[in-house]
């Protein structure tokens, strides 16, 4: 590294890699249903945290409302960001499934918690209109 920058903690580095990637999520719950109550966000988000951290990826931030929730989760170069969705949908409905199941069976969505869809956002860093100049500003040679 150049001695004129400072360490960041949030820039990971690997053998061949130095990495600061971030993603925002959204998970919608089937049928916009008002699932959540306090308890089951904890333990939901409690349930997403252990699969951020078997894929050495970290849950930084982790909210939501009754029907969906956010997550701002970093993660390295390796991971294919749509197989860590996969994962976290598909573990965090097994498990709120077979623990909650009198509350989500009352509520109605069927054999699916989770709605098929989701948002993801990158997000961090300098804004595009920084990188866009500083790209361009580099010195090309003659």
């Amino acid at each position: 590294m150049s001695p004129r920058w400072e360490p960041d903690p949030d820039v990971r580095r690997g053998n061949h890699v130095i990495y600061h990637l971030h993603a925002h999520l959204v998970f919608v719950t089937k049928y916009r249903r008002e699932i959540f109550n306090d308890e089951m966000l904890t333990r939901c988000e409690a349930i997403m945290r252990d699969v951020c951290q078997s894929f050495e990826a970290e849950l930084r931030e982790f909210n939501g409302e009754g029907d969906h929730v956010h997550l701002l989760v970093h993660y390295p170069p390796k991971v294919a960001l749509s197989k860590l969705v996969n994962s976290l949908k598909g573990v965090s409905s097994r498990y709120l499934r077979a623990e909650y199941t009198g509350r989500i069976n009352q509520i109605g969505t069927g054999s699916v918690f989770w709605s098929p869809s989701y948002f993801a956002g990158s997000c961090g860093g300098a804004p595009l209109s920084i990188v866009k100049d500083y790209i361009e500003n580099q010195k090309r040679p003659a």
